[in-house]
């Protein structure tokens, strides 16, 4: 979670991007080499920690920690690992309260049968419920987050049956919720995705072996081919270099977070089979028809923004044009999340470009407003820049509901949806007039991949029943 887009100035975050490959044999494929490169690819759904485990042999090597790809897979650490057979790897966006070394993954299980590697984009519903019975089967757990949960359930279930893939079949069983992930076993690696595919993961070909990621600019990176996405509630796993479906699942999921299109996934990939630089195209394209402004530019807000604001050009007739400029170099550890700090690390990571606006009445195309206070802040940027009138577009439905599934939005309370009516948004953030993507045209921008999406965040609608979110195990509550 390409360039690091630092999210926690936008108020909008991911949950984890993973990868694996294996090298079918072939020797000359380093493997921890290309899981680097991999991740480096998918930076962006995460920055608070990484990590990569390389099989070799059956020996399962591991070296993680707490910052980007490139501050903890150095070339010293890197060199600790093996060349092995196949790799899992991991980049993780975390919560304040757990970005801790011991809850970096991939998490590394070794048991009376062996070992297992585990690296997941997830966010159960149940882990405080699942965590209290396994603690009170003997259980220890160094960290506090669903991954470590799902680790051990795993191997607790291949305790009691014949396969790591019958292991994971039974864990998946157990858990409530979104969730893809890779895990890796000393003689296979396999890949699985919730039942109604709330988050995405994809597989590819390489050379002589094969790649699981959660998105296809991973597979880009490496130079793998592009197979499909694992289907919804599939299980598959890779067995003696042959791709194997253990498990079918749905044809087309019906929970993808419909924001993988609008915003966390990178636009040079491909989710379901749909390109995410064309959907967010299409998501202008239908802004431009709703939403019609009398304006002499259009403009994107870097980066997501830039793919909706030439589909807005390109319907409305309006010249397209570079308004505003990201600096690239600053890094996740740069942001802070207190919200004086936040905003003023706009000023930073955007800078207007006078030529573009100056004198113009300017449409700017972003992909969300959670806050409205970093709207406001480019706003204010762009008046600031000599332009004469500022209507902003964006590319999605108004905030007003929590996600239990991964994105971390904030508390409800702050979004500016919940504290004012949509009506004096655009007053709020100084702009001219403002028009949000409808719900029925955001479920329309990327057509025929998917039964339906989760929009749970915009209208409070959710695929499963979230009455056990938000559930605290009593090492997260003070003593009194």
């Amino acid at each position: 979670m390409s360039g690091c887009k630092c999210k926690d100035s936008r108020g909008l975050h991911e949950e984890c991007g993973v990868f694996a490959i294996t090298n079918g044999g072939n020797t000359n494929i380093d493997v921890a080499g290309e899981t680097y490169y991999a991740l480096y690819a998918l930076q962006h759904r995460g920055q608070e920690s990484c990590g990569v485990t390389v099989n070799d042999g059956g020996v399962l090597t591991t070296v993680k920690g707490v910052g980007l790809v490139p501050e903890v897979l150095t070339p010293e650490s890197m060199a600790k690992l093996p060349k092995g057979k196949a790799a899992i790897g991991h980049v993780r966006y975390a919560p304040k309260s757990q970005i801790d070394v011991v809850n970096a993954q991939p998490m590394v299980v070794r048991h009376s049968k062996g070992t297992l590697a585990l690296a997941t984009n997830s966010c159960l519903l149940n882990t405080t419920e699942l965590r209290t019975e396994m603690q009170s089967r003997g259980t220890f757990f160094q960290g506090n987050s669903d991954s470590e949960v799902m680790a051990y359930l795993i191997a607790r279930m291949r305790l009691e049956c014949h396969s790591i893939e019958r292991a994971v079949e039974l864990a998946m069983e157990h858990f409530e919720g979104a969730y893809s992930f890779v895990v890796m076993s000393p003689r296979k690696v396999i890949a699985a995705r919730d039942p109604h595919g709330f988050k995405p993961l994809c597989i590819g070909k390489h050379k002589d072996g094969y790649v699981f990621a959660s998105e296809s600019c991973a597979l880009d990176v490496v130079g793998a081919e592009y197979i499909r996405d694992v289907k919804a509630g599939e299980i598959v796993a890779i067995i003696d270099n042959e791709l194997v479906v253990y498990k079918d699942g749905k044809d087309h999921p019906d929970g993808l977070c419909v924001f993988e299109y609008v915003y966390f996934a990178r636009p040079d990939s491909v989710i379901e089979g749909a390109s995410v630089h064309r959907a967010r195209r299409r998501a202008g394209e239908l802004l431009a028809k709703a939403f019609p402004a009398d304006a002499d530019v259009v403009i994107g807000a870097p980066d997501s923004g830039l793919d909706a604001a030439q589909g807005y050009a390109q319907e409305s007739g309006i010249p397209y044009g570079v308004g505003l400029l990201k600096n690239k170099y600053i890094g996740r550890t740069f942001i802070q999340p207190v919200q004086s700090q936040r905003e003023n690390s706009v000023k930073i990571k955007l800078n207007p470009i006078s030529e573009t606006v100056k004198g113009k009445r300017v449409v700017l195309v972003d992909d969300s407003i959670v806050r409205g206070t970093t709207s406001a802040r480019v706003v204010k940027i762009l008046r600031e820049a000599g332009a004469k009138e500022v209507h902003l577009r964006i590319t999605s439905p108004v905030f007003k509901y929590n996600c239990y599934f991964g994105t971390d939005i904030g508390d409800t309370s702050d979004l500016i949806a919940n504290r004012m009516p949509e009506e004096e948004i655009a007053a709020a953030i100084g702009a001219d007039s403002l028009g949000f993507l409808s719900l029925e045209d955001t479920k329309k921008i990327a057509t025929g991949v998917c039964k339906d999406y989760c929009v749970g965040c915009f209208n409070g609608e959710y695929p499963i029943c979230v009455e056990k979110a938000g559930q605290k195990d009593k090492y997260e509550q003070k003593i009194i």
